[in-house]
């Protein structure tokens, strides 16, 4: 707020509207060596106004220029300003640790690229694929909620110096120009126009936005949480055996519960997502409804992502892959989940697709009731033989055979992601 009102003073002096000398005294004392928060807060106990306070106790300090504190501003021009101030550092944070997070994905993906895995679909085998694709999938999302921000982070860090109701008449003939030079001063970009506040679907985007990053980090957790269990043990979080505990009672248990924490707190960013639509709602140019919520929502918002972030780059940053088990269970269920692969053969011989596909799933669900090898059941099947040699029918229950274009799929994904992080900068 300090600097929102030295930019202020500043630009005014430049413009000719107050003495330069003046501006520069109120310019010098805005740092909270001069103004103390102790001072603000004995104001305010008098005067019961948050803004006003700190400008008494800048005018105070600021000697012969404490006559032209404030001049012409409402109290949110320095409030909306100020919170841009902040957004602004705060989206900076966040952004680095999409980035971290970003590049652990990439080096996952590029590692896991030819390992296979069983695909899952309702918690069912669905498809052979690569563990690589996974991450693949995953670096794309984390690729879009960077773009999504880097958009975002245009409407949502504006300033404002327009007066009590948008009209800029506090400014007099040199509005627009003390605006200008304010805003640039401070680098921000300028809020087009105005009611006597910045509008705040603009803050609403972007808690929004917090919220759909959250959803997928809570995508992220629930994964590496069901392949944590002991009955699939594919994936794992990083656990410290010689330091960490899994449970004050039984020696043997590694929780994954910094995954469970990413889902706990995702719900409490997702449910900031109805406060902040809200406050897009005000009566005429400004009431306060809005006011009290956000002061909760904007700042947990940016605490909330900030920390499953941090907690979602540990995990990926250390996670345990079991490329052992998922080899097993894969070998265990392979057959019965290569009938696709099968159907697409018979089709390719001359049976028609939807009499293969009734035919398959006559006799998967056969073989598992009666617990025979599916492929033997194949193998025995007169329907069968009439289109597939013993060859073909193995050919067809290949898994690695079968993992389409998993490959080339991870590389194109990680060469775009490799594209996108040269064009912001960002070390790959």
């Amino acid at each position: 707020m300090l600097d929102v009102e030295a930019a202020l003073a500043w630009a005014r002096g430049q413009v000719g509207d107050i003495p330069r000398e003046a501006a520069e005294e109120i310019k010098r004392h805005a740092t909270t060596r001069h103004v103390k928060l102790e001072r603000v807060r004995e104001i305010e106990k008098v005067v019961d106004h948050e803004t006003m306070a700190l400008v008494e106790a800048l005018a105070e300090v600021s000697g012969k220029g404490g006559a032209f504190v404030h001049l012409g501003a409402t109290s949110s021009d320095i409030l909306d300003t100020a919170l841009a101030l902040q957004m602004r550092e705060g989206l900076d944070i966040v952004a680095g640790k999409l980035d971290k997070l970003e590049e652990i994905l990439l080096g996952l993906s590029k590692k896991y690229r030819d390992t296979m895995v069983i695909g899952r679909t309702h918690a069912q085998h669905a498809l052979p694929m690569t563990l690589g694709l996974k991450f693949a999938v995953w670096l794309r999302e984390v690729a879009r909620h960077i773009e999504r921000l880097n958009q975002c982070r245009e409407r949502v860090l504006v300033g404002k110096l327009s007066g009590a109701v948008g009209t800029m008449a506090g400014f007099g003939k040199n509005a627009r120009k003390i605006q200008d030079l304010a805003m640039k001063r401070l680098g921000l970009r300028i809020a087009d126009v105005t009611s006597q506040i910045v509008q705040r679907d603009r803050y609403a985007e972007l808690v929004c936005v917090f919220a759909i990053i959250a959803s997928s980090l809570d995508k992220f957790a629930v994964e590496i949480r069901n392949l944590q269990r002991p009955e699939i043990d594919e994936l794992g979080e990083p656990f410290e055996v010689d330091k960490q505990v899994g449970s004050s009672t039984m020696p043997h248990k590694r929780n994954p519960w910094r995954s469970e924490n990413v889902s706990s707190l995702a719900k409490i960013e997702r449910s900031l997502v109805a406060p902040a639509l809200e406050g897009i709602v005000t009566w005429h140019e400004r009431d306060l409804s809005q006011s009290a919520s956000e002061r909760f929502v904007i700042p947990e918002s940016f605490i909330l992502i900030d920390h499953m972030l941090n907690s979602m780059v540990r995990i990926l940053g250390g996670l345990r892959v079991n490329e052992k088990r998922m080899l097993e269970n894969l070998e265990k269920f392979k057959d019965p989940i290569m009938s696709e692969a099968v159907m697409i053969a018979l089709v390719d011989k001359g049976m028609p697709r939807q009499e293969a596909h009734k035919l398959l799933q006559q006799l998967v669900f056969h073989s598992q009731e009666k617990n025979e090898s599916f492929s033997e059941v194949l193998e025995g099947d007169t329907r069968i033989a009439k289109y597939l040699k013993k060859d073909d029918i193995h050919s067809a229950l290949n898994p690695e055979a079968y993992l389409g274009l998993s490959g080339e799929l991870v590389d194109a994904a990680v060469g775009k992601t490799v594209a996108e992080r040269k064009a912001r900068g960002v070390a790959t």
